[in-house]
């Protein structure tokens, strides 16, 4: 039985590269674009109707409205005009393990999580796959940099930021070891029949603390030292965190653990990001004072308590935005990725504006990240990410991304999905 199974999962993986490739990586801007005519949605609220907007080596050059410009065409190599389209700053992904989990089944392809519970030196990045087969399909919904995440433990280790069109992790790395994943021990004492007794819950719950304090104490102390002391990789990786180079993202969803989150970041002087927060909503006070923005979860997603508003998570983000604390949409896992414009379009109908549910998937997740100078909106100097759409982009029923640039690199949207669709389309004669 067992040499069968092994004889499938060979053929399995012999048959897969003929089934699909994933489009070839496209070179460096070499020529000068301008799209001219479409609705531009900048990323911080603003829309032009008719806009102009031109890029070239990777940068925009260009942002204004086309009605009141004089445009001279011998400034440019290729001029697209796209009347009734609309234009927007390519997307990020936050708290992502895409290309560092493929198949869920099959170990080998599964690189996010490290053994034991400590591992603030465990690097995503090196684990990142360029090419994953599941990237395609994220791209061709318009999310063109993702925040890619260790999982697992107490510390899991430090996610970076990547462009989602490169040969190898190198090429692809646009931001690397920008903060460390801390999974905030859990504070409930469950009372269930699957549940273990109360003592053993309260013990494991004071051994996490005692193991996180111990681990935070030291790496406050080697930060401390001179350059020239013995080099320890758990506590170096860590180092950024007391020079407020690097953020640690807490990921937790209840009040008693955010506010325990909050007062251990205060206490050890880091700058600290909540992840989760489902809870988020009920200490807006404590997190606007401490500056400390919220990657909320999924917002197609039930409640955390059965006594709760069913449409919650729905209008969370809307709940934020009312009380001034910053924060993005994140949706994670990986496949699942290709949807965060439509869960971040979702809390539209709970309060937000369409322009700030935008904002919550592009300039937002850019200042949490410490890139908001780099991109996340269509300024000028900033670079050319940028999405072209012929329909409202987060509406799964009129979005349909026609051209994306990635650093005024326009990507191949092709994928696996496209390329099943025209096999089977062609098979059965459809149109």
């Amino acid at each position: 039985m067992k040499h069968y199974i092994l004889t499938v999962l060979l053929h399995i993986l012999i048959a897969a590269p003929s089934m699909a490739q994933n489009p070839v990586p496209v070179p460096a801007q070499s020529n000068r674009i301008l799209l001219l005519n479409a609705r531009a949605h900048i990323g911080n609220g603003t829309v032009i109707e008719n806009s102009a907007i031109g890029f070239e080596k990777g940068r925009i050059t260009l942002v204004a409205d086309a009605t009141t410009i004089r445009i001279d065409p011998s400034a440019y190599d290729t001029i697209i005009r796209l009347p009734g389209h609309e234009i927007y700053p390519g997307l990020i992904a936050m708290n992502t393990t895409l290309g560092i989990n493929e198949i869920e089944l099959v170990r080998a392809t599964n690189d996010y999580n490290e053994a034991g519970s400590l591992n603030p030196s465990s690097r995503s990045i090196v684990a990142y796959n360029t090419d994953s087969r599941i990237t395609p399909t994220v791209r061709s919904n318009g999310v063109l940099l993702a925040q890619v995440t260790p999982q697992g433990g107490l510390v899991s280790g430090t996610s970076s930021v990547v462009e989602l069109d490169a040969w190898n992790w190198e090429d692809a790395a646009y931001l690397m070891d920008e903060g460390i994943h801390l999974n905030w021990p859990s504070m409930r004492i469950f009372k269930a029949w699957w549940a273990k007794p109360a003592e053993e819950q309260q013990k494991a719950m004071d051994h996490n603390m005692e193991n996180l304090r111990r681990l935070f104490d030291d790496a406050r102390a080697y930060a401390a030292e001179k350059n020239d002391a013995p080099v320890n990789l758990h506590l170096e990786a860590m180092r950024g965190l007391f020079s407020h180079t690097s953020k640690l993202y807490v990921h937790c969803n209840f009040v008693k653990e955010i506010v325990a989150a909050v007062n251990f970041c205060r206490e050890y002087n880091i700058k600290m990001v909540l992840v989760g927060g489902a809870d988020s909503w009920q200490v807006t006070p404590l997190l606007k004072a401490g500056k400390i923005p919220v990657v909320v979860g999924r917002t197609h997603s039930l409640p955390s308590r059965e006594d709760e508003d069913t449409d919650l998570p729905y209008k969370l983000p809307f709940l934020l935005q009312q009380a001034g604390v910053e924060f993005c949409i994140s949706l994670d896992g990986f496949w699942q990725v290709r949807n965060l414009a439509f869960v971040a379009g979702t809390p539209v109908a709970y309060g937000l504006t369409r322009e700030q549910a935008l904002a919550s998937v592009s300039s937002a997740p850019a200042s949490i990240l410490g890139i908001g100078n780099r991109v996340g909106t269509l300024e000028q100097g900033k670079d050319a990410t940028i999405i072209v759409s012929t329909g409202d982009l987060l509406d799964m029923k009129t979005s349909n991304v026609i051209m994306a640039f990635i650093s005024g690199r326009q990507i191949i949207l092709d994928d696996v999905q496209k390329q099943l669709n025209k096999k089977y389309r062609d098979k059965y004669g459809l149109k």
